[in-house]
C-alpha cells in the first residue's frame, strides 16, 4: 500500500508547506509542519527558528525560547535565533537579556551582510527604551516609598514631642511651646517636599529624547552629523559602519560627504 503524501514528504517539503501556511497566518498549522520537518531532520537550525516564530506569533514565548536555544546549539551564528530570542525576552520583560540577544542579532546581521530592514534596530530601540522606563519606574517607586517613610517619621516625632510637652505642663500651661514644636516639624516637611521636588525636576531633565540617540549604536550621539539623505547619525558609527578612514581629522566635518549637525551637537554637549 502506498504511503500517504505526508509520510513521503521530505523535511524540506514540510518546511516549505509550513512557510505557505505561515504566510496565510495559520501559525498553529505551520508550527505543526515545522515539527514534522524536525522529526525528519532534527539537525537543521532553521526548522527550529521557523517554529519559534510561529510560537512568537501565538504568544507562546516559553516554547519559542526553547526552540531558539535549540537552534543556537546547532548554529551559534543564527541571526534569526538571536533575534527571536530577544523578542521573547522583550515580551517577558527580561530587558537585559533582550538587549543582549538583539544586539548580537544586529552585529551578526551586519557581519553576514543580511538585510532585516529596521526590524532588529527597531526592536533594540524598544528594548532599551523599556529597560530605561522600567529602571525609572523602580526608582520613582523607591523615592515614593522613601518620601512616605520620612513623612511618617517626622509626623511621629512631632506627636512624640507634643505628648512629652503635655506631660510636663501644669494647669497654667500656654500653647506657645506647642506651637513652636508644630512649626518646627512643618518646616521639616516643607524642606523635605522641596528636596523631593528638586529630585523630580532633575529626573525629567535626565530623560534623553529619541532624536538624540544614534540609529546604529542606539546610544546618545556625541558627534551627530547629517548624511546626504538628511538622516542624522553619530560620526563614529558611520565611519565604523562604512569602514571609512579619516586621513585628516582637521577636515572631519567634510569626510564622506557628511555634514556635522551643529544644532544637535549643541544640545548633546550642553
Amino acid at each position: 500500500m502506498a504511503g500517504s503524501p505526508e509520510k513521503s514528504s521530505t523535511a524540506q517539503e514540510l518546511k516549505e508547506q509550513g512557510n505557505r501556511l505561515f504566510l496565510c497566518r495559520k501559525y498553529q498549522e505551520a508550527a505543526s509542519c515545522y515539527s514534522k520537518a524536525i522529526n525528519r531532520n532534527p539537525s537543521v537550525a532553521v526548522y527550529y527558528t521557523n517554529r519559534a516564530l510561529c510560537h512568537v506569533k501565538l504568544q507562546q514565548y516559553d516554547k519559542a525560547l526553547a526552540d531558539c536555544k535549540h537552534a543556537l546549539e546547532l548554529d551559534s551564528q543564527s541571526v534569526k535565533a538571536h533575534f527571536f530570542l530577544g523578542q521573547c525576552h522583550l515580551e517577558l520583560e527580561n530587558y537585559d537579556e533582550a538587549i543582549g540577544n538583539l544586539q548580537k542579532a544586529y552585529n551578526l546581521a551586519k557581519e553576514q551582510r543580511l538585510n532585516f530592514g529596521d526590524d532588529i534596530p527597531s526592536a533594540l530601540r524598544i528594548a532599551k527604551k523599556k529597560r530605561w522606563n522600567s529602571i525609572e519606574e523602580k526608582r520613582i517607586n523607591q523615592e515614593n516609598e522613601l518620601h512616605a517613610y520620612l513623612t511618617k517619621l517626622i509626623l511621629a516625632e512631632k506627636e512624640r514631642e507634643l505628648e512629652e510637652y503635655k506631660e510636663k505642663q501644669d494647669d497654667n500651661q500656654n500653647g506657645g511651646d506647642a506651637g513652636k514644636i508644630s512649626s518646627k516639624h512643618e518646616k521639616y516637611l516643607m524642606e523635605m517636599e522641596e528636596l523631593f521636588s528638586q529630585v523630580d525636576e532633575k529626573r525629567k531633565k535626565r530623560e534623553i529624547p529619541d532624536y538624540l540617540c544614534g540609529k546604529i549604536s542606539f546610544e546618545l550621539m556625541r558627534e551627530p552629523c547629517i548624511t546626504p539623505s538628511g538622516i542624522t547619525y553619530d560620526r563614529k558609527d558611520i565611519e565604523e559602519h562604512l569602514q571609512v578612514e579619516t586621513p585628516d581629522r582637521r577636515r572631519s566635518s567634510d569626510v564622506g560627504g557628511f555634514r556635522t549637525s551643529s544644532s544637535e551637537r549643541s544640545v548633546v554637549c550642553s
